[in-house]
């Protein structure tokens, strides 16, 4: 069905009860993040958060206080001359320690998790009722990897710390880059947009964990007024005008809480692990997870870190 054709059914669908009203606002936002020129959109926003401009951004970041959560006492002191510096910030040291049990794989990243458990053959579930399959997401290649492994879904919201970090040793060998779309990543998209995360712009970041063999993939996914994300191992940002290779051979040995990149804005990171991890205590959809804490945990002896 075509995406115009799906945004008139949800507008038509019919709304019964106290519930009406939440169904409605659901779906305006639906539209108005999704039924917009999203790359000219996500462009103009790029080009705005990077106007250097101490005055603008203080009026900026007083007005998205006031309207959201954004919350900049853990950050490191400025100055934030652009938008793009308070998006990109770092933190003060020893705001985000890593859990050093070395049968821990970490969340990479300040996130909401979302959609997590098993892979079934290669297919994983993006919200009820609608899954995707891996070979579309990373490539056949990558997805034979994670056949009947484990995923997890971290989001990103735009106020979150945007940096992502190793959630354990590793050695990165190999970056994908996708080029795609940018339709909004929230959860109003998550439950109505068909295989969502394989149509947007991604990068499929493969490692191997140190001393033990296995691969672990993690997959930064962009989304409107995001579509660019910083890799520093491979000393690049891929955007949606990257016109470089979009496979990235690299050889890169990175620490347990060592800093991969970053989002310009904010979206989602999916996290695929063979079997032999599992999900640790508490993980679960709805979770507010910062990045550090224990996220996978090692289940048999193969899986060592």
């Amino acid at each position: 069905m075509p995406f115009d054709t799906r945004v008139k059914a949800a507008l038509d669908q019919p709304r019964t009860g106290w519930r009406a009203y939440l169904p409605a606002a659901d779906t305006l936002n639906f539209v108005l993040t999704n039924h917009v020129p999203r790359a000219l959109l996500t462009y103009a926003m790029g080009w705005f958060s990077r106007v250097r401009s101490p005055g603008l951004t203080r009026i900026s970041v007083t007005l998205w206080q006031r309207w959201s959560d954004l919350d900049l006492s853990e950050a490191a002191p400025g100055p934030y001359r652009s938008l793009r510096d308070v998006f990109t910030r770092a933190l003060r040291p020893g705001a985000r320690p890593f859990d050093d049990d070395p049968d821990v794989l970490c969340s990479p990243c300040d996130a909401i998790v979302g959609a997590c458990g098993p892979v079934l053959g290669t297919q994983a579930w993006q919200a009820k009722g609608l899954t995707y399959r891996l070979e579309e997401l990373m490539g056949p290649r990558a997805a034979a990897r994670y056949t009947d492994g484990h995923f997890v879904t971290l989001r990103l919201t735009a106020t979150m710390y945007h940096r992502f970090h190793a959630p354990a040793d590793m050695h990165v060998h190999h970056v994908h880059y996708i080029s795609g779309d940018a339709f909004n990543v929230n959860p109003a998209a998550v439950r109505r947009i068909p295989r969502l995360f394989c149509r947007n712009e991604r990068a499929v970041v493969e490692a191997t964990l140190q001393g033990a063999g296995h691969d672990i993939a993690l997959v930064p996914v962009a989304a409107i007024l995001v579509a660019s994300i910083r890799l520093h191992f491979v000393d690049v940002t891929l955007h949606l005008r990257w016109r470089g290779a979009h496979d990235i051979p690299c050889d890169a040995h990175v620490a347990r809480g060592e800093e991969l990149g970053w989002f310009e804005h904010g979206s989602t990171i999916l996290m695929f692990v063979p079997r032999g991890w599992t999900l640790a205590t508490g993980i679960e959809p709805g979770r507010v997870i910062r990045a550090g804490q224990a996220l996978w945990r090692r289940i048999d002896g193969s899986a060592r870190v």
